[in-house]
């Protein structure tokens, strides 16, 4: 298999929702559903990471044994492990605003890594990250390395900076992320 799967994290505990954010409802749709609808529409298979069983009708790709705490690089790796010959198009699952096109365009981009940057901020959690990701991912996990960031010096890495992405008619929603209901409740004006 060679092709591009989608992947919504959702392994975080809610903490500052106060609840399962995978849940949570914005314009009557729970993120989840939000998020695997955008990733569909730009024809990706959808699996959610950080969760034991199938999960809003996706199939479910448990975090990787052995690691605590290792957040969004832990699911990425732990899909990689799962399809080693894909490329992986991450999303956290608090991020319901993507775009189809944001989507499209960093397809269509060089590199091993390819995500928006705002100012000198990588977006890590709306990106493309192909395959040779894998073994750095590995080996940062293997050291106790949990932070995404620290992949990016690791591999071909394009960011695209706000002049290029705001051409695709991107304004950052897609990467923003809605962590508190009060987040939510302002995010409907943007629906």
């Amino acid at each position: 298999m060679n092709a591009t799967i989608g992947v919504i994290v959702a392994g975080g505990t809610g903490s500052r929702m106060g609840t399962d954010k995978a849940m949570v409802q914005l314009g009557g749709r729970p993120l989840v559903e939000r998020v695997g609808a955008a990733l569909g529409s730009v024809g990706l298979p959808v699996v959610v990471s950080g969760r034991e069983e199938a999960f809003a009708g996706y199939e479910a790709v448990p975090d990787a044994a052995g690691f605590e705490g290792g957040g969004p690089a832990l699911g990425l790796l732990s899909v990689f492990r799962r399809y080693p010959d894909a490329d992986l198009f991450l999303v956290a699952v608090d991020q319901p605003l993507l775009r189809p096109a944001t989507a499209e365009h960093l397809f269509q981009l060089p590199g091993d890594a390819v995500m928006p940057a705002v100012g000198e901020h990588p977006q890590v959690t709306c990106a493309l990250y192909r395959k040779a990701c894998r073994e750095p991912l590995e080996i940062m996990l293997s050291t106790g390395e949990f932070k995404l960031r620290r992949l990016l010096p690791r591999v071909a890495t394009t960011l695209v900076p706000e002049a290029e992405w705001a051409t695709w008619g991107e304004d950052g929603r897609s990467w923003l992320s809605l962590d508190t209901p009060q987040a939510v409740q302002a995010a409907e004006a943007l629906l």
